[in-house]
């Protein structure tokens, strides 16, 4: 989820934290768990620092170690020795406690949309990803704000507002689910030969983006309630073994990319200077465009002298890029 909804889910999961009679009690340790809970919903995303070094490293560890089953472990016990030092009168089992749920909450949240997480890690390096809600989901959104205002200005009990709240959060759940099984039966009724299907959400209730595979064919769709439309098709077509491509993949750019992406296509292109491999994850089409994608730039004796991937909208913007951001 969005940073925004995991610091409302940190505040609602410390309201419903009052269900636990020695934090509805006591005030040292209501104030700590509190604390605790919103620290908690938002620490498996300190990796978002990564951006700061640059793409490949983000995409490539993003929701990965900080999501795994040892950080699960081990973030509440960090949260809770960092906040004895401010709450020494707070119970330390229940602030580890209701720690602990938060971080899981966090965890268990982000492998429902399409981004997912390595949270079977260190067991599985796969990617779960559930794909039913979007990154950002203005429904869960605003049941926690209204929650919250209940709460905060009309004096509602945290704990069975929270109870409802969560109550009907499950049922909307539910409901995305049996959404995206529906668009999943229109896909096989359209293609019968679908070897993996890739549903994503949209910030749109009842649009749906969508990748094929077929033995033969890439799909790209679109979703719409039970309605599917193939927006593009294009032929399987391996990536070659050739020197160029096998020095393109050394790029930690391109890397990054394979890593993350599960359906794409490539291009390549020869100028006169250069020749440049092109990769285009088709998870993400918009506007009639695919944004996602990673470029590697290689000279005549098979050297990178240019590499970018990330999100581009437009062919400028990548030309600029790849101008300025030298493969390194």
């Amino acid at each position: 989820m969005d940073t925004g909804t995991h610091i409302v889910m940190g505040f609602a999961l410390g309201g419903l934290a009052t269900l636990d009679p020695v934090v509805a009690t006591d005030p040292a340790t209501k104030y700590a768990v509190m604390t605790a809970a919103v620290i908690g919903s938002q620490a498996p995303d300190i990796d978002t620092i990564l951006k700061l070094r640059n793409n490949a490293v983000y995409i490539r560890n993003h929701r990965g170690a900080t999501h795994s089953i040892p950080a699960v472990l081990l973030w509440p016990l960090l949260i809770t020795g960092a906040l004895f030092f401010i709450f020494p009168e707070a119970n330390m089992f229940h602030l580890w406690l209701w720690s602990q749920t938060a971080v899981f909450l966090h965890v268990f949240v982000d492998i429902f949309n399409s981004y997912g997480t390595q949270a079977l890690r260190p067991f599985s390096s796969r990617w779960v990803a559930l794909g039913v809600i979007n990154t950002f989901d203005s429904f869960i959104f605003t049941m926690h704000v209204i929650g919250l205002l209940l709460w905060w200005l009309a004096g509602f009990d945290p704990a069975f507002t929270f109870i409802i709240v969560y109550a009907i959060l499950f049922i909307y759940y539910i409901l995305r689910f049996q959404m995206q099984a529906a668009i999943r039966h229109s896909v096989r009724r359209l293609i019968p030969d679908a070897e993996e299907i890739i549903i994503a959400p949209t910030i749109r209730f009842n649009q749906w983006r969508i990748a094929v595979k077929s033995p033969d064919h890439f799909y790209v769709a679109s979703g719409y309630r039970r309605s599917v439309t193939i927006l593009d098709k294009y032929k399987r077509v391996p990536v070659p073994e050739s020197i160029l491509f096998k020095a393109a993949k050394k790029d930690k750019n391109l890397d990054a990319f394979l890593h993350f992406s599960p359906v794409y296509r490539w291009e390549m292109a020869e100028y006169n200077d250069c020749y440049e491999v092109k990769f285009i994850d088709l998870r993400y089409r918009s506007k009639n465009y695919y944004p996602f994608v990673a470029v590697v730039q290689l000279d005549f004796d098979y050297n990178i002298i240019g590499s970018y991937t990330g999100w581009i909208f437009s062919e400028e913007k990548l030309r600029k890029k790849l101008t300025f951001l030298p493969g390194d």
